[in-house]
């Protein structure tokens, strides 16, 4: 087994007596309706503009990123699919199809979400702002779930931090979506108190959430952000969540940074993680780190981040129902990802 002591001081991370007993109660309360089975969800990004970019917190909102146009900044789509299939193959969610607002037709986005389902082998979830009545009916076959990204649910607070992604859109959304999943995502870090957690479980009673995936504020560099809430603070927001909801599906968010707070996240009853930048990091000290904390909290990682073995990626590519143009550029690229898996940046 991997020791994480030599890598990390994990046992530097300081949490108050009171958070402690807290994130007790919400553990216990998460093995009294879950089986421990631990994943790993990946958010697959489709592009980096967004034609709002006003979002106080974000990488988009920043001088850097103002010229950024919407044909130079969307991916390609054997890339996005190449996503999907590290998904399928190493046994990763999709935590959900995402990006920035703005940035295609639907019937682009349609053809993404068409192709990713099949890639992936069943329906994906996808955070992609407000759709449409009509829209959703379209989606249908190939997506299960919507997220919506509501930040913060204090009214006041988001008008600041989000003055183009007014709640009242994605509200009424859920109100009308029929067949489909429910969930949104928060952040912790943004100028919220604890108190600002009754927004947060009000909505989730409101439209009866399947799911909430929250993170920590992670700063980016000429936002105003400087630092991430404590870890009093984001254990507090998640433990809380689990103990008013006990059969919520809840996913945690780490990073390159966080991620040695990742078996305090599995205390505080979370279902999952998410963020952690598995492709690059596969098989590094930090994915050993990860794999290690999440199974000594009695959890059960059945995402694999850490171990490679050959596979005919040729074949697997072959064997989906994709257009062929789409499955050469797959396998022109999947060389590179192959040695980044096979030689982790920092062997172990």
């Amino acid at each position: 087994m991997y020791d994480s002591s030599k890598f990390l001081h994990v046992e530097d991370i300081k949490v108050d007596s009171s958070i402690i007993s807290l994130m007790k109660d919400a553990e216990k309360i998460y093995f009294e309706n879950f089986d421990g089975n631990t994943w790993y969800g990946r958010c697959i990004f489709i592009s980096w503009y967004c034609s709002i970019a006003d979002c106080t917190f974000c990488y988009r909102s920043t001088p850097k990123h103002e010229k950024m146009f919407p044909k130079t900044s969307r991916r390609s789509m054997h890339s996005i699919l190449l996503e999907a299939l590290f998904c399928r193959i190493f046994n990763w969610r999709i935590e959900f199809l995402t990006g920035g607002l703005g940035i295609m037709s639907f019937n682009d986005l349609l053809e993404i979400v068409e192709n990713v389902s099949k890639v992936f082998g069943r329906k994906i979830w996808l955070n992609l702002g407000v759709f449409s009545s009509k829209h959703l009916e379209l989606l249908k076959p190939y997506v299960s779930g919507i997220c919506g990204s509501m930040e913060t649910l204090n009214p006041e607070l988001h008008k600041k931090i989000c003055p183009s992604k007014p709640i009242e859109p994605y509200d009424k959304m859920f109100s009308r979506m029929d067949g489909f999943r429910k969930s949104i995502a928060v952040i912790v870090g943004l100028g919220e108190s604890l108190e600002d957690i009754k927004y947060l479980f009000d909505f989730v009673e409101k439209h009866d959430l399947n799911r909430v995936t929250i993170y920590a504020l992670k700063p980016v560099k000429g936002t105003g952000f400087i630092e991430g809430p404590s870890v009093n603070e984001h254990f507090s927001w998640i433990s809380s969540l689990r103990i008013r909801f006990p059969k919520l599906e809840i996913i945690a968010g780490t990073n390159l940074r966080r991620c040695e707070e990742v078996g305090y996240l599995m205390n505080c009853g979370v279902n999952a993680i998410t963020k952690f930048p598995a492709t690059k990091q596969f098989g590094t000290k930090k994915a050993h780190l990860v794999h290690e904390l999440i199974e000594n909290e009695n959890r059960k990682f059945i995402s694999n981040i850490i171990n490679y073995e050959d596979i005919d990626w040729i074949d697997e590519i072959d064997k989906v129902d994709i257009k062929q143009e789409y499955k050469d550029e797959m396998k022109k690229t999947v060389v590179s990802y192959i040695n980044t898996f096979k030689n982790p940046i920092d062997k172990l």
